[in-house]
């Protein structure tokens, strides 16, 4: 496979994921706002198409998570994108808990009609109902976990953690609904399957961890070379004009990954290389830029 080929067409929709289809298009009246979580990583590849139809016209807000992982200067130009959309959008680490402080005030802002009109009614201290939405690995949990004040959901840096919808209470009184992560059926467009991949959204046993890795350090190569080169300890002589796979190889060679007879463990690398990108530890990292 060369250095330029493309991540073949990835078709993941476990059954699970259509039943939690179904229930959140069936859920979508017991609530008054939406949530969506996207990765601030690629907030367009994180946005699944599909949960727009499902919104329909309900509010909502959309937080751009693991914010503290992306390119600090391209999550400020994805805010500025949103607000020219008109959508309500902020910055935050669900698992720090930062930029989560002014979300109730903002959620408050988006249903000022809908409060308005039940104060019109008489209709007082009905608490107002939220729906968290967003792909698998997101960050729901830690977002719920954060609202809740408590380890009120699972955990866990997998995709599909989640799998029944739960409602929990937070601590600004409001009520949410978290539903299992979605990821629609088929990927058209294979870079945003290459995004999603190289943030873990999609499972790493239906790809080829090798050819993933090669394509993720040909994009990054490009784009955030220094980043690359301080963390394998690597220098612009020796990675110029370098293809994703020679780029692996280099790696594993720094890193003293090696079979038996000398051979470079390109998968271990692979594996490396990814992990270590998820974790943040190759520093901050936006795969997309706004239009």
């Amino acid at each position: 496979m060369t250095d330029d080929a493309k991540t073949p067409s990835i078709q993941w929709f476990p059954g699970h994921m259509a039943r939690t289809r179904r229930i959140m298009r069936e859920s979508m009246k017991l609530v008054d706002i939406v949530i969506e979580l996207r990765d601030a990583r690629l907030p367009m590849s994180s946005a699944n198409p599909e949960i727009k139809k499902l919104i329909g016209d309900k509010p909502r807000v959309v937080i751009l998570n693991k914010s503290d992982m992306a390119d600090l200067a391209q999550t400020k130009r994805w805010l500025m994108y949103f607000e020219r959309q008109n959508v309500l959008a902020i910055a935050a680490d669900c698992n720090r808990g930062k930029g989560l402080n002014g979300l109730a005030a903002i959620v408050r802002e988006a249903l000022a009609p809908l409060i308005e009109r039940r104060s019109a009614r008489g209709i007082i201290g009905r608490p107002l109902r939220m729906m968290a939405v967003g792909i698998p690995n997101v960050g729901k949990s830690s977002l719920i976990n954060r609202l809740a004040k408590g380890k009120r959901a699972k955990v866990e840096d997998r995709p599909g953690v989640t799998r029944d919808m739960q409602w929990v209470k937070t601590k600004d009184g409001f009520e949410l609904l978290d539903m299992p992560g979605v990821l629609w059926p088929k990927f058209d467009d294979l870079t945003v399957a290459e995004n999603l991949a190289f943030t873990g959204a999609i499972k790493d046993d239906i790809m080829d961890i090798e050819a993933l890795a090669a394509r993720f350090l040909a994009r990054i190569g490009k784009d955030y070379a220094p980043l690359l080169n301080a963390r394998y300890k690597l220098c612009d002589e020796e990675t110029a004009n370098m293809g994703g796979h020679d780029l692996l190889r280099l790696i594993g060679k720094k890193r003293g990954m090696l079979l038996p007879g000398g051979e470079i463990n390109t998968q271990r690398a692979a594996i490396t290389v990814l992990d270590e990108f998820r974790a943040g530890v190759l520093g901050r990292i936006t795969l997309e830029e706004p239009l």
